[in-house]
């Protein structure tokens, strides 16, 4: 049992990630994670604060809309006469809301399916594979829009849609792990000491594949970011009045265009730096986490 809590301390984060020594190190390493992860905390600080920070209400309107940016609105208002910074940053509330729970809760039920269909195996994991199989046989896009569009729109439905396409693609790079660790002596070890399923599993294989779970929760909220403001560009996800990137570009942004640009690169914008951050601190963070590239540095 010594092999599991050797395994088990080398894949619990420790304590020390979080000191000021090692943050300095992991931006000196990885300055593009330390970046993104500027951009992140930003978003999520704004999101927090929206309303202390917006000096206008992201509702209100003005009789002459669409004007061009200016001290009282910095990025301008949109076709109705909204604060676009406001919207922006009320937006980034939706976008991380729904990212945040989609990405947790897909990535929670892949990592249960594919721990528990690598420890099984035979019969069990040749039937979750092949379901696995069909879920990945569909892009995310066509799978969020085919729930979307049994659901319903709205937001509960949205983050049903985003959720339903990461749950096969977690359960798979889950097991892959998995199936090594269930190779390992000490599960054996275990099975022989008269441990349980359960207690095989939760005290021993998901602690060593957290590394990978972690992981693709932060790419995972990227991508639902990405999804979100597409399925509220179609007009399929989150609904007006609700202030959201996706909504901002398809509420008639395009036919504006080329008189009043910022109306749609601004959510443009937003939308772009927010996927590219949770990129840039999910590559970090495989770095730091992943064994296999700790070993070749």
């Amino acid at each position: 049992m010594a092999i599991a809590t050797d395994m088990l301390d080398s894949a619990t984060p420790s304590k020390r990630w979080f000191s000021p020594a090692s943050l300095a190190d992991f931006s000196r390493k990885h300055p593009l994670g330390a970046i993104g992860a500027v951009i992140i905390f930003i978003m999520v600080f704004s999101a927090g604060f929206a309303e202390i920070i917006c000096v206008n209400d992201p509702d209100d309107w003005v009789e002459d809309g669409a004007l061009a940016p200016s001290w009282a609105y910095p990025l301008g208002t949109d076709q109705y006469g909204r604060d676009i910074m406001s919207r922006i940053i009320y937006g980034a509330r939706t976008a991380l809301t729904i990212g945040f729970i989609s990405a947790f809760i897909g990535s929670f039920i892949g990592l249960v399916l594919g721990v528990g269909s690598a420890y099984f195996g035979g019969n069990v994991d040749l039937v979750f594979q092949r379901i696995m199989d069909v879920f990945l046989a569909f892009p995310l896009i066509i799978l969020a829009l085919a729930v979307v569009a049994v659901l319903g729109v709205g937001i509960e439905n949205t983050i049903v849609a985003i959720t339903i396409p990461f749950i096969p693609q977690c359960a798979r790079v889950v097991r892959s792990n998995a199936l090594a660790l269930r190779e390992i002596p000490f599960v054996d070890a275990a099975r022989a000491c008269g441990f349980s399923h359960s207690r095989i599993i939760l005290r021993h294989m998901v602690p060593n594949v957290m590394a990978p779970f972690l992981i693709m929760i932060t790419t995972f909220v990227g991508q639902a970011i990405l999804l979100e403001a597409s399925l509220s560009y179609l007009g399929l996800g989150v609904q007006e009045p609700i202030p959201a990137w996706g909504l901002m570009l398809q509420g008639g942004a395009e036919e504006y265009l080329e008189q009043h640009p910022w109306m749609a690169i601004f959510p443009g914008l937003a939308i772009t730096l927010a996927v590219f951050a949770f990129n840039l601190f999910g590559d970090a963070l495989r770095d730091v986490l992943d064994p296999k590239l700790r070993s070749e540095r």
